[in-house]
C-alpha cells in the first residue's frame, strides 16, 4: 500500500471517526475488497481496528478506527518539553503560578485573534474567521450549522494533547478564549472532549 493511500484513508478515520469498508470505498471510489486489503495492511501496522456494532436486527456492522499509533501519525507538537516545562513550573511556583502562566496565554492569543476575527461583519464571519486560524494551528478545525439553529465547531485533533492533559486549565482556558472571541450573542458549550475518550473535541455554539 502506497503511504498516500494510507494517509488518505487515516486522514479519513481521523476526521470522520469509524467507517465502514462499504463507506470508505464509495469515498475513494474503490470496490470494496480493494478497501479490505488497505484496511488489512493498516491493521498489521497497528494503525486501525475493527469494532463489531449491532444495528437493530441483523449481523453487527464492523466498524474500522484509529488505534493509539493512528492517532499518533497526527503530531502533538513539542509535546515532551512542553510537558517537562508545565511540570517545573508547578514544582517551582505551584498551581497557582500555573494557573497564571494559562491565564497569561489565553489573553494573548485572545488578542491575537481578535485582530483577526474583530474584521468580522457577522456571527458566522467570525465563526468562519477562527475556524481557519484553528485549522492552521493543527486542529483539523471544521464548522457546521444545525437544523435548531445552534452551529457546531468541530477539532478532529489536538496537537496540544499532552500538554492538555497534564495540566486541564488549559482546556478551560480554550473554552472561555472561545467564548470571549465569539461574543456575548452566543453561548458556547463543549459537548465532545478528547480528554474525556471522545474521538474529537466539539463546541456547540447557541446563538442568543
Amino acid at each position: 500500500m502506497n503511504d498516500r493511500a494510507a494517509d488518505r484513508i487515516l486522514f479519513q478515520l481521523k476526521t470522520r471517526g469509524p467507517q465502514t469498508i462499504g463507506e470508505l470505498g464509495a469515498h475513494f471510489s474503490m470496490t470494496g475488497e480493494a478497501a479490505r486489503q488497505h484496511l488489512a495492511k493498516l491493521a498489521d501496522a497497528g494503525l486501525v481496528e475493527p469494532e463489531d456494532r449491532r444495528q437493530g436486527r441483523g449481523r453487527p456492522r464492523r466498524y474500522w478506527m484509529l488505534t493509539e499509533s493512528g492517532h499518533a501519525r497526527f503530531p502533538d507538537n513539542h509535546a515532551q518539553l512542553t510537558v517537562e516545562l508545565l511540570e517545573s513550573v508547578r514544582e517551582l511556583f505551584g498551581d497557582a503560578g500555573l494557573d497564571r502562566l494559562i491565564d497569561k496565554r489565553r489573553v494573548e492569543t485572545l488578542n491575537a485573534y481578535k485582530a483577526d476575527i474583530g474584521k468580522a461583519d457577522s456571527f458566522k464571519d467570525r465563526l468562519e474567521r477562527l475556524t481557519a486560524m484553528r485549522e492552521r494551528e493543527g486542529y483539523m478545525a471544521d464548522w457546521s450549522e444545525v437544523d435548531d439553529g445552534s452551529f457546531l465547531l468541530i477539532e478532529n485533533h489536538c496537537p496540544i494533547c499532552a500538554a492538555a492533559a497534564e495540566c486541564q486549565g488549559i482546556c478551560r482556558a480554550e473554552l472561555e478564549l472561545f467564548q470571549d472571541v465569539l461574543g456575548p450573542d452566543c453561548m458556547v458549550e463543549r459537548t465532545d472532549h478528547i480528554l474525556a475518550g471522545a474521538r474529537r473535541c466539539a463546541y456547540r455554539i447557541t446563538p442568543r
